[in-house]
Order: structure tokens, then sequence, then C-alpha cells
């Protein structure tokens, strides 16, 4: 597989505007700016690359979980991520992920050890540098 996104700068760092628009259409010439990455905590002025970050480590991790889950045989009904970006001094520092899940059937030890392989091994973790940590529960 292969996927396209297309990034467009307008301007100097501080004043300058971009969009980003990806191939499959989740997103089209959506905004970012230096405003909407550090001077929009709510976001509605657009997005930023750590938002995307996180979003594609939660979604990534959900999708991955789902699959270690039924490898072991367990069926989710609900796998609620919420991922917390961390990000000062010009990096990104952690990612936490807050699992709120539905799974009929299993154990808390188990489910925590198919959520620590899952955060471990999906894709998107494999290639961020920051700490990824895990809550995880059963609900």
């Amino acid at each position: 597989m292969k996927r396209k996104v297309n990034a467009i700068w307008k301007g100097n760092g501080a004043d300058g505007n971009g969009t980003l628009t990806a191939q499959s259409g989740a997103f089209n010439n959506m905004p970012y700016s230096f405003k909407t990455r550090f001077e929009n905590d709510n976001g509605s002025l657009g997005t930023n690359p750590e938002e995307l970050i996180a979003a594609a480590l939660a979604g990534c991790f959900n999708m991955k979980l789902s699959f270690v889950l039924n490898d072991a045989g367990f069926n989710p009904e609900e796998l609620n991520t919420e991922a917390l970006l961390t990000f000062e001094d010009g990096k990104v520092i952690s990612i936490e992920l807050d699992l709120k899940a539905k799974v009929l059937g299993i154990k808390d030890e188990k489910f925590i050890e198919l959520a620590e392989d899952a955060k471990n091994n999906c894709p998107i973790s494999g290639v961020l540098k920051c700490e990824i940590i895990l809550n995880a529960s059963l609900v």
C-alpha cells in the first residue's frame, strides 16, 4: 500500500499558512498554520502535524488490538482510545493512550498483556521515537 498526502505552505513560519489534502479524501485542503499549531487549544482553526500523529497512532493501535484480540479468541465490542500528545521544546515527548474497551470473556491480566502487545507492535508506534504510555481498562 502507498498513500499520498499533499502539504502546501505559503509564507513565513509565524505568519504563513498551509493546507493538507489526503489521497483518500478524508481531508481536503485542511488548514494548518503556526496559530493552529501553537495558539489554538480548541482546534477550531484547523489541525497540526501533532494532532494527525496522535490520531494515526490511536487508530492504528485500535485496529492492531482488534486483530491481536481476534487471534487470542476474543471479539471486541468497542475499543475507545484517546491519545494525548505532549509537545515540548520543539519535539514530541510522549503520547499517552487511554483505552476503554468492551471485550466479553477476557480477564484483566490477559487484556492488559494483549493491549501492550498491540501498542508495541502497531505499524505507527514502530516509527515513533517518543515514549508511548498505555492506560487500558475494561468497561
